[in-house]
């Protein structure tokens, strides 16, 4: 299995140093005596970290102390230390910048694992830092010991485990020069106790050690001058978007290059807004609960241009089958996803931006050659898609309340300038196909990981990072309660995100596969009644989650009907001041469609139970 990055071990030895006329150098270098902890505290306030999430234990409490003193960092105290991965993660991605979690040994760092996979495999800049047992101890399974650094190892971008505290101010300068640049991801750094405990001549500048290290941002100019003259030479070119190119910031730059050259756009979970909703080259959203319209243009494609995007099997169902006619450009900032899943015609490594960039140049030249595609009869078929197979819901027939309505109304009401935080399952894939997203970044989900238990913690991070914008984390009744605890975390520190439960009473996309593929055996998916899936009664309410938010000092409001959605909506609006959890209750039988069974192809795709749409005539 390649790794991605770069390098994966432990620090380097001090011989390591990069010279002294590196960009890293400084000759006015300060001295200072202190604490391996101090240190720790003083390299984060230099690197210009201003909020850590946290949970003090005893590997990590020497470095509480300091922490206590400082004016630069704010810790939010979290109520478990995935919510403390998972509120980085979500910092992180409204920010910008780094986001920073902390924790001690043994069950503390591995409550963390979760959250660092999913910011691994949603490509987010974190650093997580943990305490580590005494170096003495290390290997001898001591109390709350865990070789968290071999833990993580497959799931960091870079891990570090620190026994000296000489090492410390390097090791997170370091760290987080990893994390942000090139394809961004998280960086474990590990410490021991004592290294946190002794004393030494902390110095400022500092010099990094990372030989190995060298992200390639340029892209190959032949191979993007052979991009071009394929897209001016295809009757029926894709622009294939990931999260990529949000994450290297190059939405405008893929406005121009979209516009200049007339093909289709579909932009991936990761990649909403990437290209605005409403705009009239986007084709929607590819994949598995994708668009009709986009996953028939990959499929009808000749033509892939892969900008920042992997070629997901969410996207891109059973491999053998996806885009059977088109040739790959491939574009990413990442060597190791070059042709890993479908084979690249021209492979382009770089930064999505300056890939982009050049690209338009490159367009332009051809046309200034007269050579430029002709998508007319193409764009007549994907507008008999776009027409024919538009994304919609049907009213529940007992009059209860559609999920799809109250996350379309949220979507409507609360506005594009929002963001929308959402959980995993059906919730999510009705959040992103609902609501338009009109500018980059306003969609924070967990694409790779699939993290039940990640939209509370990660709007509260977002709202911390993003504190004058409204925050909205719409979420399943099975992922709040995951991590519900943090709403103490949030009434407490004055974060007032808005909370919307789509409250179906059960496990919603595990019911909706039980209800296609096995029979409708709802084995222990009801979570309002026994295991066997047998009925409940209609007015139970374990939890009552309007209870739950007030025992929490939060606000609980409940909808459960259609003529209460928007009011109820307005008056979570209206509160600023505290966190507001609103229970909607909706039907539990509602599915996600279209759909593209697991294993299947995408020709294979349904817009409804046993109804497929025809590709070849569009009706």
């Amino acid at each position: 299995m390649r790794r991605r990055g770069f390098f994966v071990g432990r620090v380097s030895p001090p011989s390591a140093r990069l010279q002294p006329d590196s960009p890293q150098g400084n000759r006015n270098m300060t001295t200072e005596q202190m604490t391996g902890a101090q240190a720790l505290v003083r390299a984060l306030e230099n690197v210009g970290v201003d909020t850590v999430f946290g949970i003090p234990g005893g590997a990590i409490l020497p470095a509480y102390d300091p922490l206590f003193d400082s004016k630069k960092l704010r810790h939010i105290l979290v109520r478990h230390e995935q919510g403390a991965g998972h509120a980085a993660q979500g910092y992180a991605m409204v920010t910008g910048r780094v986001g920073v979690c902390m924790a001690t040994s043994g069950p503390g760092a591995t409550n963390l694992v979760t959250p660092i996979s999913d910011a691994y495999m949603d490509s987010v800049p974190m650093v997580a830092i943990t305490g580590q047992v005494p170096s003495a101890s290390i290997g001898t399974d001591a109390f709350q010991e865990a070789d968290i650094a071999g833990i993580t190892m497959p799931i960091t971008k870079h891990n570090f485990l620190i026994t000296r505290a000489e090492d410390i101010g390097r090791t997170i300068v370091e760290a987080f020069h990893i994390a942000s640049t090139g394809r961004p991801g998280p960086v474990l750094v590990d410490i021991s106790k004592d290294a946190l405990q002794s004393t030494f001549g902390f110095e400022w500048p500092v010099q990094m050690q990372l030989p190995g290290y060298r992200p390639v941002t340029r892209p190959h100019s032949k191979q993007v001058r052979e991009a071009a003259r394929l897209i001016v030479e295809s009757q029926r070119p894709v622009l294939y978007v990931g999260g990529g190119v949000i994450k290297a910031g190059a939405s405008a730059e893929l406005k121009v290059l979209a516009e200049l050259t007339g093909a289709p756009v579909v932009t991936t979970l990761m990649a909403k807004g990437a290209l605005p909703d409403s705009h009239p080259l986007h084709m929607g959203m590819p994949g598995m609960h994708g668009s009709v319209g986009a996953v028939g243009a990959l499929q009808k494609a000749d033509l892939l241009v892969t900008l920042g995007a992997r070629f997901d099997d969410r996207v891109t169902g059973k491999l053998d089958g996806f885009a059977p006619h088109a040739k790959v450009v491939h574009a990413d900032i990442d060597p190791a996803e070059i042709s890993k899943n479908r084979h690249a015609d021209v492979p382009i490594v770089g930064d999505a931006r300056e890939v982009i960039a050049d690209l338009i140049v490159a367009v332009q030249n051809e046309h200034e050659h007269d050579h430029k595609g002709d998508y007319e009869d193409w764009w007549r078929q994907l507008n008999a898609w776009r027409e024919t197979y538009p994304l919609g819901y049907d009213a529940p027939a007992d009059g209860s309340l559609s999920p799809q309505q109250v996350i379309e109304r949220i979507g409507q009401l609360v506005g594009p300038e929002a963001y929308y935080v959402a959980g995993v399952g059906q919730h999510q894939m009705w959040a992103a196909q609902f609501i338009k997203y009109e500018r980059p970044g306003a969609f924070l989900n967990s694409g790779g990981a699939g993290t039940m238990g990640y939209a509370v913690p990660a709007a509260m991070g977002a709202k911390v990072g993003a504190p004058d914008t409204q925050v909205w984390a719409i979420d399943g009744d099975g992922c709040f309660q995951m991590t519900n605890q943090e709403l103490a975390t949030c009434a407490i520190e004055g974060i007032p995100v808005k909370i919307a439960i789509i409250n179906n009473g059960n496990l919603g996309m595990v019911r909706q596969w039980q209800t296609l593929f096995y029979n409708e055996r709802y084995s222990n998916t009801n979570l309002q009644g026994p295991a066997d899936g047998s009925a409940a009664s209609a007015v139970r309410r374990i939890p009552d989650f309007v209870k739950l938010a007030e025992a929490y000092g939060c606000v609980g409001l409940r909808c459960e009907s259609a003529e209460d959605v928007d009011a109820t909506i307005a008056k979570a609006m209206e509160i600023n001041d505290a966190p507001v959890v609103i229970d909607f209750v909706v039907h539990q039988d509602a599915m996600v469609w279209p759909m593209v069974a697991a294993g299947t192809t995408n020709d294979d795709i349904k817009i409804a139970r046993d109804l497929a749409p025809d590709f070849e005539n569009g009706d």
